[in-house]
C-alpha cells in the first residue's frame, strides 16, 4: 500500500510533460491573493521554538489565477515581496505585520535560455540579489545564470559557466546566494558523477555572467537522501543551507544548516550544521526558496514552499528570528 502512494505521489510532483509541452502563464496586470494563518507545530499552537529559530507567524498563499504557485525563489524588500515560480512566474506584492496581501501583481520574467514557453524554457529555480541591485537568477535544464536589472524587466547578460556544464539537466542551478563580499555561490540540486562526494558547486568572484570572473568549484555534503533547495548569507559570511527530502512517511521534509564562514574554499568538500528540522510534529512541506531581512536590529529568515501546483501541497510563506 505504501509503494502505490509513494507511486501516485510521485505521478502528482513530477510535470506531465514531454519536452514540447507550453507551459500556462500567469494573468499580467492586478492579481488576487489572500492568505491563511498557519501554526508552527499545528497540534501545539503555542510553541514557538524550532532548534535556532523563532516563529514569528505564517500564512498559506492563496491565489485565485490557476497558475499560482510553484515558487522555487524569492527575494523580501521590507514590506515588499517577490516570489519567482519554476515556470518563470512573478507574483509581488506588499505585505504587513496583519498578515494581509495588499497591491499583488503578476506576469511573466522577460528572457530565458530558451526562445518558447516549454519547461526547459523557463526552469527558473534560484535568485539572488546582486550588489548595486540587479538580480541573478538561475535556469535549470539550461545550467544559465541571467542577470535582470532590479525589477526583473529588463535582462542584463547572461552566461552558461563551464563548470556547470556537466551538471544534469533537472538538477541545477537550484540555489544562488550573494555573499558578503560580493562574490556568488551556486549549488546543483544532485550529486553529480558518480564516486564524488557532495553535491556540485561553484563560486564565482565577480560579476556572474562575465565570463572573465575567476571562479572555483567545491562541493557540499547535505545530510543522506536531502538535496539543496536554496540558500543565503548571513551579513558575517556564515551561509544558511536550505535542505530538502522526499520520502515516506512525511513526504517532504527541511532542514535549515549552518555553514561556518570561511569553509568555502577551491575544492573544499563543505558541510553544514542542523539548526532546525522541518520534520515530525513541526510543519513540512516542499520548502524551497529563503530570503533574509533585518528587524530591530536582528536576523529575520523567510521560507516559502513550492506548491508544484499540486492540490495536495500548498504554497507557504513562514517568517523566523534567528536566535531567541
Amino acid at each position: 500500500m505504501r509503494i502505490l502512494f509513494v507511486i501516485l505521489a510521485v505521478l502528482l510532483i513530477v510535470p506531465d510533460w514531454s519536452g514540447a509541452e507550453r507551459l500556462p502563464l500567469l494573468r499580467p496586470g492586478a492579481a488576487q491573493v489572500t492568505t491563511i494563518p498557519v501554526d508552527l507545530f499545528p497540534g501545539d499552537p503555542a510553541r514557538r521554538r524550532l532548534g535556532a529559530l523563532t516563529y514569528l507567524g505564517g500564512v498559506e498563499l492563496r491565489g485565485d489565477d490557476p497558475v499560482f504557485g510553484g515558487f522555487s525563489s524569492m527575494r523580501v524588500d521590507g514590506t515588499r515581496f517577490t516570489l519567482l515560480s519554476d515556470g518563470g512566474g512573478i507574483v509581488r506584492f506588499t505585505m504587513g505585520r496583519d498578515w494581509r496581501v495588499r497591491d499583488a501583481m503578476a506576469r511573466e520574467l522577460p528572457g530565458g535560455p530558451g526562445t518558447g514557453w516549454e519547461k526547459r524554457d523557463r526552469d527558473s529555480e534560484s535568485m539572488a540579489v546582486l550588489p548595486g541591485g540587479d538580480v541573478l537568477v538561475g535556469f535549470e535544464r539550461a545550467n544559465a545564470l541571467w542577470r535582470y536589472d532590479h525589477d526583473l524587466r529588463r535582462v542584463i547578460g547572461h552566461r552558461a559557466p563551464r563548470s556547470m556544464r556537466t551538471w544534469s539537466a533537472n538538477s541545477g542551478p537550484e540555489a544562488v546566494a550573494t555573499m558578503p563580499d560580493g562574490s556568488v555561490v551556486v549549488f546543483s540540486e544532485s550529486n553529480a558523477k558518480r564516486g564524488l562526494k557532495g553535491f556540485a558547486a561553484i563560486r564565482l568572484n565577480g560579476n556572474p555572467v562575465d565570463p572573465a570572473v575567476p571562479w572555483y568549484r567545491f562541493r557540499y555534503v547535505a545530510p543522506p537522501d536531502f538535496a539543496v533547495t536554496d540558500a543565503v548569507a548571513l551579513p558575517d559570511g556564515r551561509l544558511l543551507v536550505l535542505v530538502r527530502r522526499f520520502g515516506l512517511p512525511q513526504l517532504f521534509t527541511a532542514r535549515l544548516q549552518l555553514v561556518e564562514a570561511g569553509a568555502i574554499r577551491p575544492g573544499a568538500i563543505v558541510t553544514g550544521r542542523t539548526i532546525a528540522a522541518f520534520e515530525g510534529d513541526a510543519i513540512h512541506d516542499n520548502f524551497e526558496a529563503l530570503a533574509l531581512t533585518r528587524e530591530d536590529g536582528r536576523d529575520v529568515l523567510w521560507i516559502a514552499s513550492d506548491d508544484n501546483q499540486a492540490f495536495w501541497q500548498r504554497s507557504l510563506l513562514l517568517k523566523f528570528r534567528l536566535g531567541r
